[in-house]
């Protein structure tokens, strides 16, 4: 389970349940009202701004419950049915976690998609959101891609091509800047650092982003590997928009 505040979520998940329960209006004073209409409990602004909030708390507990909780009884009963149901779900799961980490003193430490690099995260959140976790990490990897070429004003090469140029120990050309992540003080810390940040760039695209773009057929990750391609993303990110342009 992601990161996420057990007790505030389900409170809120609770007050929306509370807000959307549905019951039968009482008939006006003197009048007989043969029908069978439920409404309910909360108004409609106060059940929309609740949503707002649960729908989030969703997305990170049931990423696909858009999809795979039924919405038919939305027209036939009340809009709110797939709604009440995913949040029912929901509950149920953040309700066992918090019980597992009573049970078990787990005290790991937790990882959400939400807290990457925010190219990495802004590029998989909407593949993410909808379970689609293998395209999520190539559109991170993209994004990570872009965001490079435009703080080095290049588009001659990319991805592998990209890294190898930017991260060179090689002193900057015209039409070839570097990212400099320390000062070149000609040290061997200097040489490895940059070294590494090359090998790791080219171990992302080629062991990660390529093969969830190229090979046909592949299953879905799980969810907790996609968090760890998109950790080497976030961390590949975070150096580039760190980094120093060195420019002749």
């Amino acid at each position: 389970m992601m990161s996420i505040d057990i007790e505030w979520a389900r409170a809120e998940l609770a007050s929306f349940l509370k807000l959307t329960e549905l019951y039968s209006p009482p008939d006006p004073p003197g009048v007989v009202v043969f029908s069978s209409r439920l409404a309910n409990r909360g108004g409609g602004r106060e059940i929309v701004a609740s949503a707002q909030v649960v729908e989030q708390i969703l997305d990170r507990v049931l990423p696909r419950w858009r999809t795979e909780v039924p919405d038919d009884r939305n027209k036939s009963v009340n809009r709110w049915c797939q709604h009440r149901e995913a949040v029912q779900r929901a509950d149920a799961v953040l309700l066992r976690e918090a019980e597992v980490r009573e049970r078990l003193g787990d005290d790991a430490p937790q990882v959400s998609a939400a807290a990457m690099h925010r190219w990495v995260w802004d590029g998989a959140r909407s593949l993410w959101r909808s379970g689609h976790f293998r395209e999520a990490v190539t559109a991170a990897a993209r994004k990570v891609n872009a965001e490079t070429q435009n703080k080095v004003a290049r588009r001659d090469v990319s991805e592998t091509a990209l890294f190898q140029s930017v991260f060179s120990k090689d002193a900057a050309k015209l039409g070839q800047p570097r990212l400099r992540l320390m000062a070149d003080d000609g040290s061997d810390t200097f040489r490895s650092v940059h070294r590494g940040a090359m090998s790791f760039a080219e171990g992302c695209f080629a062991g990660i982003r390529n093969p969830n773009s190229h090979e046909d057929g592949l299953p879905e990750l799980p969810e907790h590997e996609a968090l760890e391609q998109l950790a080497a993303f976030s961390v590949l990110a975070r150096w580039v928009d760190a980094a120093a342009l060195d420019e002749p």
